[in-house]
Order: structure tokens, then C-alpha cells, then sequence
């Protein structure tokens, strides 16, 4: 089960440093997770200042 980022976002980009397959990308106002290249290790809502990362 992938992760989804939700609009509590704050695009601080610390979930897209912290992905170790390099899944998420900045998107339009938020930054977004690829599904299928995530592997559900759980290190961007480690990360996340705000709890944006949920798992889907």
C-alpha cells in the first residue's frame, strides 16, 4: 500500500529528501508520491513536519 500526500502539505520538500527510491516529486502546490515506485517504508511521514504523508 503506497503512501498519498494530503493538502496539509506546506511543499517544505523534507518527504522528498527523505525517499530513498526517489518517489516523490514536487507537484502543483504539493508534492506528490508515485505509487508504484513507492515501497511503503514510511521515511517521508517520518520526515514530514505536518503529518502530510498518510498511507493510502
Amino acid at each position: 500500500m503506497a503512501y498519498k500526500i494530503s493538502d496539509a502539505c506546506i511543499s517544505c520538500g523534507a518527504c522528498a529528501d527523505a525517499c530513498p527510491v526517489s518517489a516523490i516529486s514536487e507537484g502543483d502546490g504539493i508534492y506528490v508520491i508515485d505509487a508504484e515506485a513507492c515501497i511503503d517504508c514510511g521515511a517521508c511521514a517520518d520526515s514530514c513536519p505536518v503529518s502530510a504523508p498518510e498511507a493510502e
